[in-house]
């Protein structure tokens, strides 16, 4: 029985589609958060990227993010060397760790819609940065 790629494959090695299938759309990665200067740890808001489709959660201009966002980082096996200020429960973030995806992912449950469901997924909690919030009053809790 064939393993699935992400099992098999180092991050180095994957193709541009296998890389990119690995995001299960959560949009989590997408929302202002600062590292607490003590101990490191990322704390999120509620507050997302202005390019972040708050009902699709995706990137409403993936191609050019980097270039129209000057904080977006583009997620690669050099940015991934430390790859605590992604969610816990990020694909990139796990496989780089050593930890299997989560059981909602979309590779494993064939149905993009399966993040909403598990209540992992950011629609209808994060609010667009066109409203004036100020991110640090604006903190959440429920991504780590």
């Amino acid at each position: 029985m064939n393993e699935p790629f992400w099992e098999t494959t180092p991050l180095t090695d994957m193709t541009a589609e296998q890389w990119e299938s690995l995001c299960d759309g959560c949009g989590k990665c997408c929302l202002e958060k600062f590292e607490d200067e003590d101990t490191g740890r990322i704390i999120y808001s509620r507050v997302a990227c202005a390019l972040l489709d708050l009902d699709s959660c995706r990137c409403s201009d993936y191609s050019n993010r980097a270039r129209s966002m000057h904080d977006c980082v583009t997620l690669t096996p050099e940015t991934l060397e430390k790859p605590s200020w992604l969610p816990e429960t990020c694909a990139y973030r796990r496989l780089t760790e050593g930890r299997p995806l989560p059981i909602w992912h979309p590779l494993l449950t064939g149905d993009p819609q399966s993040v909403f469901e598990a209540g992992q997924g950011v629609r209808g909690r994060v609010i667009s940065p066109e409203t004036g919030a100020n991110p640090l009053m604006n903190l959440i809790d429920w991504v780590e």
